[in-house]
């Protein structure tokens, strides 16, 4: 990955999360000497580019009282699994969706949904409203309730000596 000084400095000011402010691009301009509309035609540019593939709020459910979450993995007929992914996917309650290939003869399921409470049973409640949507197509779900919390993060910007024009990445999960 090739930045140039600024667009590391702004990937770096950037990608811990954006001030909570009313104006982020604004503040984040001001902390860089730059201006806001500099800060926010970059990181298009980056995001066009490639370098940036979304921005987007990850709200922590935690501190909206969502203390229980379950994975909900679901035996979906794969000539069907897309189309009712979406569906499913669509759902206000349904944080993120997506298939996997199943592990046969062991794990039957191959679309996943993450489901938020603020306990099992409101859980189970949305659970079955998945239920009710998938039909006769689903053979068969389990819910897998997260137990503790990991700390999660997106991909970092590695700090450089200085002179040093190239970016390293590193990840964390």
């Amino acid at each position: 990955m090739n930045l140039d000084g600024t667009d590391r400095r702004i990937v770096e000011a950037t990608q811990s999360g954006l001030p909570f402010v009313a104006q982020p691009y604004a503040e984040i301009a001001s902390s860089l000497g730059l201006e806001e509309t500099e800060i926010i035609d970059r990181l298009a540019a980056m995001q066009a580019r490639g370098v940036v593939r979304r921005i987007g709020v990850a709200p922590n459910h935690y501190a909206l009282g969502m203390t229980s979450n379950g994975m909900t993995v679901w035996d979906v007929e794969d000539e069907m699994a897309s189309e009712l992914g979406a569906q499913v996917g669509r759902l206000d309650f349904v944080s993120h969706c997506y298939l996997r290939p199943r592990a046969l003869p062991l794990w039957p399921y191959n679309l996943f949904a993450m489901v938020h409470g603020s306990d099992q049973r409101e859980v189970e409640e949305k659970r079955r409203v998945i239920v009710s949507l998938l039909g006769p197509a689903c053979r068969g779900n389990d819910t897998l309730y997260s137990t503790r919390i990991l700390k999660k993060t997106g991909l970092r910007l590695a700090r450089k000596g200085a002179g040093d024009s190239k970016a390293t990445v590193r990840g964390e999960s």
